[in-house]
């Protein structure tokens, strides 16, 4: 049972970031410091002669967004 529930997290997790970009989107010209985004971006990268690899992940983050985060952990919590 504990795959599935970290998966369930990780859903709401991902779907409150997507819910809070876009209301960030949406109330941006009224509330302009909701669009104010930081981004945090991870390249892990390998050259092992045989096997190479480039990954870029990348996160923009902004007020509305990790509004979101914590509504969707919120969320998961009332769902326990």
């Amino acid at each position: 049972m504990k795959g599935k529930e970290t998966l369930t997290l990780l859903f709401l997790l991902i779907s409150g970031l997507l819910f809070g970009s876009m209301m960030g989107e949406i109330l941006g010209p009224w509330v302009p410091f909701l669009t104010k985004s930081k981004v945090i971006t991870w390249s892990p990268a390998a050259d092992l002669e045989i096997l190479k690899y480039d990954l870029t992940f990348q996160v923009k983050l902004n007020l509305a967004s990790i509004g979101g985060l914590a509504l969707a952990f919120w969320i998961y919590r009332r769902m326990k």
